[in-house]
């Protein structure tokens, strides 16, 4: 599957998670929970990166493990509550990319 934009990844991600049931019930998705699934994606990248976890490999079940699928999950989490809200997540990135561009050098101060 060759996806091209974006949009179109938000697309795909938020039409499988509805799919797969994420979005049935009596209640609206908690935008805030969605979130912290987001951290908790990351939390799982940083397990990955200090057991040395690199690379992608596969668990003894076949799934796709290590810090580029923890990454990637963080994106489809990303993906599908862009799709959720509606965000024209192409616009978004553009948009900031554009004003990190005008932004000074280590602007903030910021040690990392």
């Amino acid at each position: 599957m060759e996806v091209t934009t974006l949009n179109a990844y938000r697309d795909i991600c938020h039409a499988n998670a509805r799919s797969k049931g994420w979005y049935d019930g009596p209640r609206e998705r908690n935008i805030g929970e969605q979130l912290m699934l987001v951290v908790t994606e990351v939390a799982e990248a940083m397990e990955d990166l200090r057991d040395g976890k690199m690379s992608l490999s596969y668990d003894e079940n076949g799934k796709p493990t290590g810090v580029p699928i923890e990454i990637a999950d963080v994106m489809i989490r990303l993906f599908d509550l862009a799709g959720y809200l509606r965000i024209d997540i192409d616009d978004a990135v553009d948009t900031k990319i554009a004003f990190n561009e005008t932004r000074p050098h280590r602007h903030g101060g910021k040690l990392a």
